[in-house]
């Protein structure tokens, strides 16, 4: 008989105790120690406060906890000697039907895992779905994970236990994340869309009205006819936009959405999993026959990533009325201009104008995101409030020095170029992090016809500078541009730098952000505030209307851009359940 909050809430210690036995491979003292903080108000409360019980231990405990774990298809599962936990696990990602190559293997890899870390590889192997991962995907991830650095693995090894924890957890009190396996779904089968040369190697890229990105709009806008939207259609933009009416005719709608496009062989829910959220939201509304105070407008903004043209933001753009007809005439790769590419998707390029949103018709936009970053991940939380979106500065150079024989120049006499963008770039390092939020990158740094026998000439590099507000960005930059001709001066060169994109922070308006921190809140799950980093659709529609996001943990050190971008279907459900919670507290505002 599944548990409920409620028997182990008022259980008896030692009752309670043995309730969450087996949650952890033989460590009780991790329930001992969040049994002491209740009553818990949600799962997601007990689970973070068994996470914060292994995250305040020390590494010996930590390291004991890890080593309690069988090794993956080892000699405990052979002897038949695993908890009745670890052999249901590894029996549903098929480790106990291991072809003799594929047992091989996996032997291999634990010994040489063994050997370099100390301790037995931890996959929480039924995977961020709860299902199971294919063996394939298994010895893939072992094999990467050999590399990683031996502080990371640890807590990399911690974050898989905790997976496996909250799994059993799900188990034990018969929670299943329904809403959270369908946004999963969603986005694995719009996942199944990408364009030629890479779907043919199993990559993802959906670029800007491929015959791949309309067809992901044309599942989108069915997936949303069938979530019960009463109006849906593919604007001038390729934007597709899913109505949810009012209770009244006439009232003012929330609009939220994110981007269906990705980069080239990037990741299923970077801006997806922001249009899915709402879209389970929506449905659940249509089944039970409510309609709100306030209409839902859920946008599936066309692009956003700027990969086929140059013109990012295009989708939220054009309801800013922020479209550059000079865009039109750009080409992609294949000399296919925008123009050509709209009339061949069937868009109707004059009516872009009409798709202007009138900010007076809204309450505001919030937006849904995978974090695309590790810090979630790296604190066990599931979600972050986003504070506000970075404003950036981006800047294209170039050190010019003197070309000369790396052989004969003595160090004192040399201008090398390279060199002094080297030290400018440690600069940028100690400069950005002493704002905390502020970050710095050269992420281009090239030497023109460099030769391994030549002292560099010249030495091209980029500049990309961001921080939470304009006034934080901008004393950035001040300092940066000071060292860099400080740098120049001293080294007798000369540079050139040119300002190649500036973008305005865009703070969360304070009532909104709230909203989202009331919604984390009521969940059990501990408020994290957090800026981003990137850029994201809601900074245009900043500009009009009031704005806030909500970050969602993302896996494998919150990667994105990158096919081992991944989340749970734990932490969907939870944002899932955090945006109903802003719909309800938006209801009652709005109740007369």
């Amino acid at each position: 008989m599944a548990l409920t909050l409620e028997q182990l809430n008022t259980a008896s210690a030692a009752e309670a105790l043995q309730l969450l036995d087996g949650l952890y491979e033989h460590s009780p003292w991790i329930a001992e120690q969040a049994l002491a903080q209740r009553p818990f108000r949600s799962l997601a409360h007990l689970q973070h406060a068994m996470a914060q019980a292994v995250r305040t231990a020390g590494q010996d405990a930590q390291l004991a906890l890890i080593r309690a774990h069988p090794e993956l298809a080892g000699k405990a599962m052979v002897a038949q000697n695993l908890t009745a936990e670890s052999t249901n696990e590894q029996s549903k990602a098929g480790l106990t039907q291991c072809t003799p190559e594929e047992f091989d293997r996996i032997q291999a890899l634990n010994t040489a895992y063994n050997e370099r870390f100390g301790f037995p590889f931890i996959l929480a192997v039924r995977g961020p779905r709860g299902t199971g991962l294919p063996k394939r995907e298994i010895i893939d991830t072992f094999a990467r994970r050999l590399d990683n650095h031996p502080e990371f693995e640890l807590a990399e090894a911690l974050r898989n236990i905790h997976r496996i924890a909250e799994i059993r957890l799900n188990d034990k009190f018969a929670a299943e994340p329904v809403l959270g396996n369908d946004v999963w779904d969603w986005q694995e089968k719009l996942a199944e869309h990408s364009d030629p040369g890479f779907a043919e190697k199993g990559q993802l890229t959906v670029t800007y009205l491929t015959d791949a990105h309309r067809a992901c709009a044309q599942r989108i806008s069915h997936w949303m006819r069938d979530c019960g939207f009463d109006e849906v259609e593919v604007d001038a933009v390729g934007n597709v936009v899913g109505r949810y009416h009012p209770a009244t005719e006439g009232a003012r709608y929330l609009i939220t959405g994110s981007h269906y496009d990705t980069v080239r062989n990037g990741g299923k829910y970077d801006g997806r999993l922001g249009i899915f959220v709402p879209m389970a939201c929506v449905r659940e509304l249509h089944r039970s026959g409510r309609r709100l105070p306030f209409g839902i407008e859920v946008v599936g903004f066309a692009e956003e990533e700027g990969q086929r043209y140059k013109a990012t933001f295009l989708g939220s753009g054009a309801l800013i009325g922020d479209f550059n007809p000079a865009w039109l005439d750009q080409k992609d790769v294949d000399g296919v201009t925008m123009r050509a590419a709209m009339q061949h998707a069937g868009l109707c390029i004059d009516d872009i104008p009409k798709l202007q949103r009138d900010p007076a018709q809204y309450l505001g936009f919030i937006e849904v995101h995978i974090e695309q970053g590790p810090v979630l991940n790296e604190l066990d939380l599931p979600l972050g409030v986003v504070t506000s979106i970075n404003g950036s500065v981006r800047f294209l150079c170039e050190m010019i020095g003197t070309a000369s024989h790396a052989g004969t120049t003595p160090m004192d006499r040399r201008r090398d170029a390279a060199v002094a963008v080297a030290e400018l770039a440690l600069y940028v390092e100690q400069r950005a992090a002493q704002d905390g939020d502020s970050v710095g990158t050269i992420g281009q740094l090239q030497v023109p016809a460099g030769s391994i026998n030549v002292v560099p000439g010249r030495c091209q590099f980029s500049l990309d500078l961001r921080a939470p507000t304009d006034a934080q960005r901008d004393a950035l930059v001040s300092d940066v541009k000071e060292q860099l001709a400080k740098i120049a001066a001293r080294r007798g060169l000369r540079y050139t730098l040119e300002e190649s994109m500036r973008a305005a922070a865009a703070p969360s308006a304070p009532a909104w952000q709230h909203h989202w921190e009331r919604a984390v809140d009521t969940l059990g799950v501990p408020v994290f505030r957090m800026p981003s980093g990137a850029g994201h659709d809601a900074m245009k529609l900043h500009e009009i209307m009031p704005q806030a996001m909500l970050f969602v943990r993302g896996l494998n050190s919150g990667i994105s851009h990158n096919p081992l971008e991944s989340t749970t279907n734990n932490d969907m459900q939870l944002a899932v359940d955090a945006f109903t919670q802003v719909l309800r507290q938006l209801a009652e505002e709005q109740q007369p």
